[in-house]
């Protein structure tokens, strides 16, 4: 019987090499993520094949698997062994190779697989490595499956079964290029388009898609390079912004457009450079769609704007908007409950469902609605668009460092002060507090409708801090300052990624 895993082994030992080094804090909430290979190493990985096999048994689902791998120095041996373990578990893999993941999320439908199982670490700094997980498609594991999961291999109670098989599926890229260009509208409209991958896999992708569509394509950052020489590919991280900014400007194209490592969020910079967060981008989408599917249901992360519940166009379309929990598997398994059109997350992450997509998240049918939008569009630049939005100063998304041992608590005493303050009629930032919203971390609302969120990231040793202030940018830095008081009345928070 393979071994069961250890929770921490000795790097350049014998054990390092004989047994799985799997560490428990690896699984998150909706998706794996370790440092290779001092939280994992590959016969930790073999296990965590092992236990996915396993699971997809125990689930009763047929056990045809897709997998494919993002670009790193390591991914393509992480997968192999992933495929190890699955094939010994009984699962029949498809290797669709190097992919992005809405390439394997695409997989399961035009292969006829209920599963996938891709090899990515998304965004996070090289050094990571990660598995994103599903067996119902288009929606990937919640927080009851990676729990079994969880136990399941740091048990060892995995299965050996009969009936595991490997298919390298060639030129797969190609099939999942032409899907999306057959979804695309004609584009009429003579467009410049900056394509920035941050040298990760969309560079394969991307512009080939984007120069498929007829725009004129100004590739940035798209050579490959697991390094990530200039930032990481993460269109939430100001510094890929900047530079996708910089380049609009410098060569007067129409939009920029910002690709996250595995290809499935997209970021969008206007014709002026302005650097539009990803939940503005999805009010003008809904705007947008809106016009087309008038009174449709749209869900958006509690990271997003008050201007989905707000904004008078949207409020003329009849438009309705539900605000979830923040993280991919969440907004797709919601979007597909309430059958709504789409899902939009702060991160950058867009959720389309038919007529547009099949409800998973893709950053190229992304740019494709972006693109599209602009085509319907025809007067108005991007900024335009932008302008024509209510005003509201919002924050990046920010996150100081706190150990995923210790970050829950913290959450959960954040949210007991606010409650605390709410009930004692106290002020945050010099004005009343209005409102807890608790599904997911807490965002504190005060009677002048600026709000702050403090949640526990999902998939990072970190936490989340996001500000919004419909009244002026003195309000978004002050009530900055007062949920930052509130954070560092704990133990083990750290220093902000970024900051205002």
């Amino acid at each position: 019987m393979f071994p069961k895993p250890h929770a921490a082994l000795v790097p350049n030992t014998f054990a390092f090499e004989e047994l799985p080094l799997v560490k428990p804090t690896g699984f998150r909430e909706y998706d794996a993520r370790w440092l290779f290979p001092q939280d994992i190493n590959l016969m930790g990985v073999q296990a965590l094949g092992l236990g996915i096999g396993t699971l997809v048994h125990e689930m009763g689902v047929r056990p045809d698997i897709v997998t494919g791998h993002d670009f790193r120095a390591y991914s393509s041996s992480i997968k192999l062994a992933l495929i190890a373990g699955m094939q010994a578990a009984g699962l029949r893999v498809k290797d669709v190779g190097l992919a992005l993941s809405p390439m394997a999320y695409f997989g399961q439908f035009a292969l006829d697989c209920p599963c996938v199982a891709m090899v990515t670490a998304s965004h996070n700094d090289n050094g990571w490595t990660g598995v994103k997980m599903g067996a119902n498609r288009p929606m990937t594991f919640g927080p009851e499956e990676m729990g079994r999961l969880k136990k399941i291999v740091l048990g060892g109670t995995y299965r050996y079964r009969d009936g595991g098989a490997y298919e390298f599926v060639e030129g797969f890229s190609q099939v999942y290029l032409a899907d999306l260009k057959a979804r695309a509208k004609p584009i009429s409209r003579k467009l410049k388009v900056v394509a920035a991958c941050g040298n990760g896999t969309a560079g394969a992708f991307a512009p080939q898609l984007l120069e498929a569509l007829g725009v004129e394509v100004i590739p940035l950052d798209v050579d490959p390079d697991y390094t990530f020489p200039r930032y990481n590919p993460n269109p939430e991280d100001m510094a890929m912004l900047h530079a996708i900014a910089a380049r609009v400007k410098e060569t007067g194209a129409d939009v920029g457009l910002g690709f996250d490592g595995d290809g499935d969020r997209c970021g969008v910079v206007d014709d002026e450079g302005a650097e539009i967060f990803a939940d503005k981008i999805g009010v003008m989408l809904a705007r947008d769609l809106g016009k087309l599917h008038p009174g449709a249901t749209f869900v958006v992360d509690v990271k997003s704007t008050g201007l989905y519940h707000t904004d008078p166009e949207l409020q003329a379309l009849a438009i309705r908007t539900d605000y979830w929990k923040t993280g991919h598997s969440y907004i797709k398994r919601r979007v597909n409950e309430l059958g709504a059109l789409a899902g939009f997350e702060k991160s950058g992450h867009f959720f389309f469902n038919e007529p547009i997509g099949r409800g998973y998240d893709d950053g190229l049918l992304t740019a494709i609605a972006v693109i599209e939008m602009l085509d319907r569009n025809p007067e108005r630049s991007m900024a335009d668009l932008y302008r024509a939005l209510p005003k509201t100063w919002g924050s990046p998304t920010m996150s100081p460092h706190c150990a995923d041992e210790v970050k829950y608590g913290v959450v959960e005493a954040v949210t007991a002060r606010f409650r605390a303050m709410l009930d004692a009629g106290e002020t945050l930032a010099g004005a009343r507090i209005t409102d807890l919203v608790t599904v997911n971390g807490v965002r504190v609302a005060t009677e002048d409708g600026t709000w702050g969120l403090v949640r526990a990231s999902s998939n990072k040793p970190e936490l989340v801090v996001v500000i919004e202030s419909p009244i002026s940018e003195d309000r978004l830095h002050a009530m900055f300052a007062a949920v930052d008081g509130v954070l560092r009345e704990n133990d083990g928070v750290g220093a902000y990624n970024q900051t205002l």
